[in-house]
C-alpha cells in the first residue's frame, strides 16, 4: 500500500483491506496469510488476533464485498427514488463500467470459482450473498415492469 493507508488505518481495517487487494490481484489461493500480513505492515500473531484463520478472513473480505455492493444499490435508489426503470439503467450502466474498468472481474464470482470445495466456509456466505443480489436485481425488473 503505497498511499500510506498501510500506516494510517487500524490493524484489523489494514489487514482486511490489503487482503481484498491481494485476493483481488492474485486470487484467493494465490495469497498466503505470510503475504498478506507482510503487505499489511504487520504479523500473523495480529491477523489471527483479528480473524481465526485464513478462511474467517475471506469471508470477512467477501462481507466487505457485499456491503460496497449494497451500497452501490442504495446510490441508484438515492438517485433516481421512485423511478425502478431509472434505477434497473444505472445498474446496467454500473456493472459494465465496473467489469470493463477491471479484467479481474467481481471478487464474489472469482471466489465462487476458486473455492470449488463443497464445504468450504465461504461457500454459504457466497450463496447467501450471491442469492440476496440475484433477489434485488429480480425485484428491480418486475418493479421496472
Amino acid at each position: 500500500m503505497t498511499d500510506g493507508v498501510a500506516e494510517r488505518s487500524r490493524p484489523r481495517d489494514r489487514i482486511l483491506e490489503t487482503a481484498q487487494d491481494m485476493f483481488h490481484k492474485h486470487g484467493i489461493k494465490g495469497v498466503g496469510v505470510d503475504a498478506i500480513t507482510e503487505a499489511a505492515g504487520t504479523n500473523k500473531m495480529t491477523l489471527y488476533r483479528h480473524f481465526e484463520s485464513k478462511d474467517d478472513l475471506i469471508i470477512e473480505c467477501l462481507r466487505a464485498t457485499a456491503a460496497k455492493a449494497s451500497r452501490i444499490w442504495d446510490e441508484f435508489e438515492a438517485e433516481h427514488p421512485g423511478d425502478k426503470l431509472a434505477q434497473l439503467h444505472a445498474w446496467v450502466r454500473k456493472a459494465s463500467e465496473l467489469l470493463s474498468a477491471d479484467s479481474r472481474g467481481c471478487d464474489m464470482a472469482n471466489a465462487a470459482v476458486e473455492l470449488t470445495e463443497t464445504n468450504h466456509p465461504a461457500r454459504r456466505v457466497i450463496k447467501e450473498l450471491k442469492d440476496a443480489q440475484r433477489e434485488k436485481l429480480v425485484a428491480l425488473c418486475r418493479d421496472a415492469g
